[in-house]
């Protein structure tokens, strides 16, 4: 167990008078207390990053900025059973998932080492427009400051890095406020920047609840942009409190995968087994609504029964678990509660539905109606409702009669029908012949309607954290 604290410019505070627990979501072990920040570290960790950013960070040549990101990465491969061990820990995610989050996150590292230096501008033909003999225009792209970051607990350390590289690649500075439920992940990451280079202050992190330094971190006038993954409720929230401030927003989903009767079907199962319980569906683009063409329907169910009862349940540090606890008990309560309600309405439950604690056993849930909350809503658990059907508008209408629109997966040999539903599916990402939960950190990847606002991936990242200005010179 260790006592962990907020880190602004370079300073660990651990005798803060406010602290939580955190516990490991399979056996609710004590394995850290977290010295909460106040609302003067916000202030101070903002004002920080502002003074960094001035001095340091907007001054630093891209190629400094690169090679303190290459590095990183680098330290990164050396220290990744460290970081995926951490992961594991506080995150309950099965240790080979863990590994996979920490060899993306090297990924990540490495593209914003790479786009560091390709902030390429433009030259302005200005004699294009009358009056415009004799004149030299150039647009540069240029950091825009202080970046306010708040991230979520299912990838603490990928989805942080999505956040901090982007920005560091561009020469911004940035505040971030890690979930309380996964805070460890942050300070090995704080180090391993440090390690390879990146200046004091040009990262501070602020631990404690959300409900109290979100709202300060948010509205202070040195944030230059917020970028938030998390619930919509929280999401849309802030950005409400962010006022004219650009924000991106990376948020809920309820993805739908429809399975038609030419796809491999066998492969399809496979997909939809890995898009529906990894990390136990904690997932924003887990597999949730699958639909499925009637002719095909019974042995695609029974495929994926067979696939889905046969996933290593367990304690998420040994090798074979291939599905562990939820967060805490409270999330798979409340989905249990969902799947009971479902029941109740006239749902059946195909495998699973029984919960022990955090675990709650991978559930397919059949017999739904679009009214139950297991077809409605976000489930964000380990659990998909199987949906057949006949004719393809009908199936488009189901699948975009929905609140949500992040990603979606489409099974099918027959290229037409796959490029139609590419296009004609309401998400901000489709995948043909793979599964929602499919997501390279390179690809612009971001929701529409509740789903967000905005892109993440490095390049698309890096254009929502800088600024386009224009500079013109007029030859005498």
């Amino acid at each position: 167990m260790q006592k962990i604290g907020s880190v602004l410019n370079g300073e660990h505070r651990l005798q803060e008078e406010k602290t939580m627990d955190v516990l490991n979501p399979f056996n609710q072990e004590l394995i850290a207390t977290i010295a909460c920040a106040s609302i003067e570290d916000v202030h101070e960790a903002i004002e920080v990053a502002q003074q960094t950013f001035n001095a340091t960070m907007r001054k630093m040549p891209a190629h400094e900025r690169s090679r303190i990101l290459r590095k990183a990465s680098l330290l990164l491969e050396e220290r990744s059973e460290q970081f995926a061990k951490t992961i594991s820990l506080e995150a309950g995610k099965p240790i080979n998932e863990a590994r996979g989050e920490v060899t993306r996150a090297v990924q990540v590292l490495l593209f914003a080492s790479e786009e560091a230096k390709r902030l390429a501008g433009d030259q302005i033909p200005m004699d294009s427009a009358i009056g415009g003999e004799r004149q030299i225009g150039i647009a540069k792209r240029v950091p825009l400051g202080v970046i306010a970051a708040i991230t979520p607990f299912n990838f603490p350390l990928n989805l942080a890095l999505h956040k901090i590289a982007p920005a560091i690649a561009v020469g911004n500075t940035v505040v971030l406020k890690p979930a309380e439920k996964t805070p460890l992940s942050s300070i090995l990451l704080y180090e391993l920047l440090q390690d390879a280079g990146l200046p004091k202050g040009a990262l501070n992190i602020l631990q404690g609840p959300g409900t109290e330094l979100v709202e300060p971190l948010v509205k202070h006038p040195f944030v230059k942009k917020v970028t938030f993954t998390g619930s919509g409720k929280v999401g849309w929230h802030i950005h409400e409190l962010a006022g004219k401030k650009p924000v991106t927003l990376e948020l809920g989903s309820n993805a739908p995968n429809i399975i038609f009767a030419d796809a491999d079907l066998e492969y399809a199962a496979s997909a939809i087994t890995m898009s529906g319980f990894t990390f136990a569906g904690q997932a924003c683009v887990s597999a949730q609504r699958i639909y499925v063409e009637q002719s095909v329907y019974d042995q695609f169910a029974q495929l994926l029964q067979e696939k889905v009862e046969a996933l290593v349940i367990g304690n998420p540090a040994e090798e074979q678990t291939q599905l562990g606890p939820m967060i805490t008990e409270d999330a798979a309560i409340r989905a249990a509660t969902w799947i009971e309600e479902a029941v109740s309405q006239g749902a059946t439950i195909r495998t699973g539905g029984k919960r022990n604690g955090t675990l709650l056993e991978p559930t397919i849930l059949e017999n739904v109606t679009k009214s139950m909350q297991v077809v409605c809503m976000e489930v964000f658990a380990p659990m998909v409702a199987l949906i057949p059907f006949t004719e393809e508008d009908e199936v488009l209408a189901a699948a975009n009669d929905s609140d949500y629109g992040l990603q979606a997966g489409v099974f099918t040999s027959d290229i037409n029908r796959a490029l139609k539903f590419a296009e004609e599916l309401e998400t901000g990402g489709v995948w043909i012949n793979e599964s929602s939960v499919r997501r390279f950190d390179h690809m612009p990847y971001g929701g529409i309607k509740e789903s967000g606002t905005g892109k993440e991936g490095i390049r698309y990242a890096i254009e929502g954290m800088s600024d386009l200005k224009f500079i013109g010179i007029k030859l005498i």
